[in-house]
């Protein structure tokens, strides 16, 4: 026996699950800055023993927005609120982020043109950055030093990109032919590491 459909017969619509968490109220909302040593992960755990969040931060339920590399130092910011947290991270939102570069080299202002108009990595063309040398900063030494070679300079850059792709400052230096030696992000959006010392944090209100 067959059995014909009505014609008016629609097939039923199944809405998505929302897996997205609710955007905490005002009173509840958490914004830590953070001023991330060398050598330290982007994580509250690690199996292998490694420096994390956690020996930083006591602060819970908060997470990072966006990674910042274990060799590179500097602002990290971290959130409850997932809304912030795309808003920094996703590309569409045009959220700044500026990082203080020491290079193995001497740039000219030819070379950091072709980084102003996007350079062709493996994983694609840049967009354009801001970038311009820049003396060097008055920050925090490293631990361990960065490693010089006593016969080439270095020079110290800034670099603002509004992507967030895997390592993709240091990737943007070797391109043009100046590898990186020391990374540190200054600025996401809105927040700096200014007035936050070297491994230490604070609470911020949006």
């Amino acid at each position: 026996m067959t059995f014909k459909r009505s014609p008016n017969w629609k097939k039923p619509a199944f809405k998505k699950k929302n897996t997205q968490k609710p955007r905490p109220a005002p009173k509840d909302r958490k914004v830590i800055i953070f001023n991330k040593p060398f050598d330290v992960l982007s994580q509250f755990t690690d199996d292998q023993h490694r420096q994390t969040l956690a020996d930083f931060i006591s602060v819970k339920d908060v997470y990072a927005a966006g990674r910042l590399d274990r060799d590179s130092e500097g602002l990290l910011i971290l959130t409850n609120d997932g809304v912030l947290q795309a808003r920094l991270t996703q590309p569409e939102s045009k959220s700044p982020k500026t990082y203080w570069v020491q290079v193995e080299g001497a740039p000219t202002e030819d070379d950091l043109d072709k980084l102003r108009q996007g350079v062709e990595l493996k994983d694609g063309m840049t967009l354009p950055a801001k970038v311009e040398i820049i003396p060097e900063p008055n920050v925090w030494e490293r631990n361990p030093p960065v490693r010089f070679r006593a016969a080439i300079p270095t020079t110290w850059i800034s670099i603002t990109i509004i992507e967030g792709r895997n390592r993709q400052v240091r990737r943007m230096t070797a391109n043009i032919g100046f590898p990186t030696l020391r990374l540190i992000r200054y600025s996401m959006g809105e927040w700096t590491i200014k007035d936050v010392a070297h491994g230490t944090w604070k609470e911020v209100s949006l």
